[in-house]
């Protein structure tokens, strides 16, 4: 699936900077792999550190950081984060085009929880661990992780034991609110998209991910992976960006 021969948009056009938005339970290391590739492919890369707060506070992070580049921008979110950029792009007019990585596309109304559970064969939920945290405004919230015993079989199957290891251990924890939150955008609507839909995922089944994708009129291509394609098919993850790219080049 990863085209060699692949260096950017059409000749003469603006490369746009590429977003990239991880979702919960990673990292902006997680997209490392991707980064190197697409500088090969001759785009620079911003990966953002979602805070994984809540759905309004993420998306207003992204949004600050959406309106602080100059020039076209392609946004590219894994799990999570697909939620978090859908509801920062909507009317953001640099946004050329958005890529769902093993991702969610929510409707107004919906939460990323509903559309994980609207099909079966999710096992993430009974792997997660609850921890009390103090809440900012003097309340107990509950962050969520990845027991680490079942991170790589529930998430990142297709890695490597070693690399696994390293990122359950330094898994991003989500507010458990975040994954209840209801989404007020959807920037699908208005915004070219592209989806790559991992069949052995088991974080978000792949049936969510069609019917999402099916949904949203996107670009839809299928990988034989687990939820962390981003760290195992770095290549297929970039392949997929670059196609958003070209095929929204100004």
């Amino acid at each position: 699936m990863h085209n060699t021969t692949s260096t950017g948009p059409t000749a003469g056009a603006t490369n746009p900077t590429v977003l990239l938005v991880h979702g919960a339970f990673a990292e902006s290391a997680s997209w490392n792999g991707v980064i190197a590739d697409l500088a090969g492919r001759g785009y620079r890369s911003v990966a953002v550190a979602n805070p994984l707060r809540g759905l309004a506070e993420d998306a207003a992070y992204l949004r600050s950081v959406i309106d602080s580049i100059e020039g076209p921008v392609v946004i590219a979110g894994h799990s999570y984060g697909g939620s978090v950029m859908s509801e920062a792009a909507e009317g953001a007019t640099n946004v050329a085009a958005l890529v769902y990585v093993a991702s969610f596309q929510l409707d107004p109304g919906e939460s990323t929880g509903e559309l994980a559970a609207k099909y079966p064969g999710g096992e993430l939920g009974d792997a997660l661990e609850p921890r009390s945290f103090p809440a900012s405004d003097g309340t107990t919230g509950s962050d969520l992780y990845i027991q680490p015993a079942e991170f790589r079989r529930v998430f990142a199957a297709d890695v490597p034991a070693d690399v696994a290891d390293l990122m359950a251990a330094t898994q991003r924890p989500i507010a458990a609110k975040a994954l209840e939150d209801h989404a007020t955008k959807a920037a699908w609507r208005t915004i070219p998209s592209w989806s790559l839909i991992t069949t052995q995922d088991l974080a978000i089944p792949a049936d969510s991910m069609r019917f999402m994708a099916e949904r949203a009129g996107s670009h839809a291509t299928e990988i034989d992976a687990s939820h962390a394609v981003t760290v195992s098919e770095p290549g297929a993850v970039a392949e997929i960006i670059d196609a958003a790219a070209r095929g929204t080049a100004r």
